[in-house]
């Protein structure tokens, strides 16, 4: 095989991103078009606050402006959204907090100055903030709600936009999520669009997403940070193959969850003092936690989705440099981690600040930086000899040249090991719980000439199954491996990468929620039904900042069914989406009765709550969910991050009872019957 040529990989790795970040433009403004300007969801002000404040006029009058400018360039190269996160900050603010009702608010004045500032700097064309050193704030719009989301930056003195620059993900600490987060993570970074303070020069521009504010950066707080990144290199001139993903605290467990579970995305990883599980973390002596303690197996099961230590293999993949201080009370994470790599043969670096707490000491942090700056420098290895993978879900299923596309059993370990000789025969061990998986060559490198699995070659096809494609994929037949085409795979019904549960996962993706409109068989469940809604309206916007998307079933089209993970609310007499593809979901629906599995219940006080593949998308390349928001709710959002995991598995029953709250914060009249999974052919 002829090993690739490095310059020339990063070129069209590089090329690669942008036309992605191309492409997800586009598709990010057909998006806020679609649902935000057609529909904008009117949300009540839950704060102190009157709506006839001057702050909060005047940034509803600056929201409608920017609202207006954005539609005049739907490609979003106008960069409305570096304005419009300072109106967004001080909108939030009125509407989550108990402000005084007077327009003497300093900080969202100053915010509302910026806002402006910027909106006439749009107008004129002078974006001065584009090539500003040092500290600055900008924005970009969310695709999975349209919203505007901000992010904190530092461009060092030494920033050339011809050269490539490596680039530090450095993710915050928790931070109670309020009205005014966003005002004070935008007043942390902003020091207007010229001049402000001298920065130390350093060789890197530092990137600090928001995260959507308190979710240890998990669905889409997730999504905020790849987003982010790209963003960040359509803006500026990125070396992919130089990123660092870093951070202390949540911010460090954050680093832990997003490096080791898309290892081939970072060329380092710099956790300082975060947590690695759920259950342990939850016992941590002195700090009067809420004890997770055991759980129903279909929530223990999808702690293998969450808890980081599970993927510890995947260090030997991308290098950890862990620090924390000695008498940090968190200090059992880091021993855990490490028991965790040991027994996957690997030795954890865990540099121990002696004597301090739960601080980010400067010496340790400094040799923590130099120690990553040594992989930084070097930049990833698109193409290692060696590689050993290890998840436990298709969510998180690529790593440099495999691609795990089938499980036997979700939330079952799952490890490939490979490695690749001179020759260009890539040598693997049997795969462990995997049914699918592809080979990938990186660009700018021969197609694998041979492939040998636990000791037996695999016939390869002579020719590419398409022009230009060099990509392989095996499947397990029963009693071998054998080669077989992507296409007819994809036509199957089953769990695959981005398409794999559970029910929180269709909101880390662009999705609606479908209000029914028409006559419902049932109205008890109906009522059930709008007050989820409710509550997954104030939820999401109070806790993962941003509008929800919202239209009713009559104004959905096919079109979205392709683009959007649809969220249907009601029943089938409701709904007419329900009704629709309810000849083809696992469940039996009348007006009496409805069955799932073996068990069958009346449709006038039960109702299922479910995930599955959208049965009008193309091979199933969508989700939809019935009558569900997340499902953790207020008590955990408004408490502490780690309790932020699935509570209902694929699918759930409910008892319902009649006369729902109309307060959207308070607990559903409902009873929880029972949850469980789809198999891997969603049944």
């Amino acid at each position: 095989m002829q090993l690739c040529n490095r310059p020339m990989i990063k070129v069209l790795f590089n090329a690669f991103g942008l036309l992605c970040t191309l492409v997800t433009t586009a598709h990010l403004s057909a998006q806020t078009h679609r649902v935000l300007f057609s529909h904008p969801p009117k949300l009540p002000l839950v704060g102190g606050s009157s709506e006839t404040n001057p702050l909060y006029t005047s940034a509803l009058s600056l929201d409608k402006t920017l609202g207006g400018y954005h539609r005049k360039s739907l490609q979003n190269q106008n960069r409305w959204s570096d304005a419009m996160v300072f109106v967004k900050a001080v909108e939030w603010a009125f509407l989550y907090d108990n402000l005084p009702n007077t327009p003497e608010n300093i900080r969202l004045r100053t915010l509302l100055e910026r806002g402006k500032q910027r909106q006439e700097a749009l107008e004129t064309g002078k974006r001065t903030w584009e090539a500003k050193k040092g500290s600055l704030v900008r924005g970009y719009v969310s695709a999975v709600d349209g919203s505007v989301q901000p992010y904190g930056l530092i461009i060092p003195e030494s920033y050339d936009p011809q050269k490539p620059t490596r680039l530090d993900v450095v993710l915050h600490g928790s931070s109670r999520p309020v009205g005014v987060s966003e005002a004070n993570f935008i007043a942390s970074f902003d020091e207007g669009d010229t001049g402000g303070r001298k920065v130390s020069d350093r060789n890197y521009i530092e990137l600090h997403p928001l995260g959507r504010v308190e979710n240890c950066y998990r669905w889409a707080g997730e999504t905020d940070v790849f987003e982010a990144i790209e963003d960040v290199c359509r803006c500026y001139n990125i070396d992919r193959n130089r990123i660092v993903l870093r951070g202390m605290s949540m911010g460090a467990s954050g680093t832990w969850h997003l490096g080791l579970k898309h290892p081939d995305t970072f060329v380092a990883l710099g956790p300082y003092c975060g947590y690695v599980d759920t259950h342990q973390f939850s016992e941590t002596p002195g700090m009067n936690f809420v004890k997770v303690g055991a759980l129903p197996d279909h929530q223990e099961k999808v702690l293998r989705m969450l808890d980081s230590m599970d993927y510890a293999a995947n260090a030997g993949v991308v290098p950890a440099i862990g620090a924390i201080g000695e008498k940090d009370p968190f200090f059992q994470a880091h021993v855990i981690m490490g028991a965790a790599m040991q027994r996957e043969g690997l030795k954890m670096v865990n540099l121990i600040s002696p004597g301090t707490a739960h601080v980010q000491d400067p010496t340790t942090f400094k040799e923590q930086l130099r120690q990553i700056g040594e992989y930084a420098d070097k930049g990833r290895n698109l193409l290692p000899r060696s590689l050993r993978f290890v998840t436990w879900t298709l969510k998180y299923s690529r790593c440099y040249l495999v691609e795990v596309l089938g499980l036997k059993e979700h939330y079952q370990r799952a490890e490939i090991d490979a490695k690749l000789d001179e020759s260009g025969t890539v040598i693997l061990k049997q795969p462990r719980n995997i049914t699918r998986f592809a080979l990938i060559p990186p660009p700018d490198t021969a197609p694998f000439c041979r492939v040998v699995i636990d000791g037996k070659p695999i016939e390869l096809p002579s020719k590419p199954q398409t022009s230009g494609q060099k990509r392989v994929v095996l499947e397990w037949q029963g009693t071998k491996w054998q080669v077989v085409g992507e296409r007819e795979v994809g036509k199957r019904r089953e769990k695959r990468p981005g398409l794999q549960g559970p029910i929180d996962d269709a909101f880390t993706a662009p999705f609606i929620c479908v209000r029914g409109t028409g006559k419902a068989w049932n109205p008890n469940i109906q009522e059930w039904a709008d007050a989820n809604l409710r509550r997954f309206q104030y939820e999401w916007s109070r806790y993962f900042r941003g509008e929800l998307p919202i239209l009713n079933d009559t104004e959905i089209t096919m079109e979205d069914c392709q683009n959007y993970n649809l969220i249907l609310f009601g029943d089938p007499g409701s709904n007419l989406w329900i009704r629709k593809m309810l000849p083809q979901l696992p469940i039996k629906w009348t007006t009496e009765s409805w069955q799932i599995g073996s068990q069958t219940y009346s449709s006038s006080d039960y109702a299922p709550a479910l995930i599955y593949p959208n049965p009008f998308t193309k091979h199933g390349s969508r989700y939809i969910v019935l009558n569900s928001g997340h499902t953790f709710h207020e008590a955990e959002l408004n408490r502490l991050n780690y309790l932020l995991f699935p509570r209902l598995g694929d699918w759930a029953v409910f008892k319902v009872q009649n006369g729902q709250p109309q307060n959207p914060s308070a607990p559903l009249k409902e009873e929880f019957v029972q949850a469980g999974f789809w198999n891997e052919q969603w049944q």
